[in-house]
């Protein structure tokens, strides 16, 4: 399956999933280089399709790169978003990043941030990078993988 196959595939995936629930929306479909972005509208049911902490869109993500895979897709890397979830979801991170960079810059004091899942540890990672007096590195394991801070001694 072609890089084109890949994406109309996915779209095709989610829009049937979907329709099992009674609900009926064009899935907006693209590929960012090699993760095919679905972005699927607000709708009555976005609440029951993110679930608790986005527990259920990361699952349908999961359950659509997993059968890419087995199709031996071209692309399988898959980022769903519902309702615009996880864009508001990682602007709220990367402002709260923000708001970590500069008290760990005010007071010097190396920062254990909560545990995160890898996507918002990217999220992180990414702000952070824009401080050259600051490091930030995962550390744990599983649920526990957090971000460490830490100020670069002058």
């Amino acid at each position: 399956m072609d890089r084109e196959e890949s994406i109309m595939f996915a779209k095709k995936y989610v829009e049937d999933v979907l329709s099992f629930f009674g609900i009926n929306v064009d899935v907006y479909a693209t590929a960012d280089e090699d993760v095919i972005e679905l972005s699927v509208p607000n709708t009555y049911l976005s609440n029951l399709l993110i679930g608790k902490n986005g527990d259920t869109l990361r699952s349908l993500q999961f359950l659509i790169r997993t059968t890419l895979i087995q199709k031996e897709a071209e692309l399988t890397r898959v980022n769903l978003d519902v309702a615009d979830y996880k864009r508001r979801h990682n602007d709220r991170i990367a402002d709260q990043a923000e708001k970590w960079a500069k008290q760990v810059l005010e007071t010097g004091e190396e920062m254990n941030l909560r545990p995160m899942n890898a996507a918002e540890r990217r999220v992180v990672h990414k702000v952070l990078a824009d401080y050259s007096q600051l490091t930030s590195e995962s550390e744990g394991e599983g649920r526990d993988r957090h971000i460490v801070l830490k100020k670069i001694a002058d």
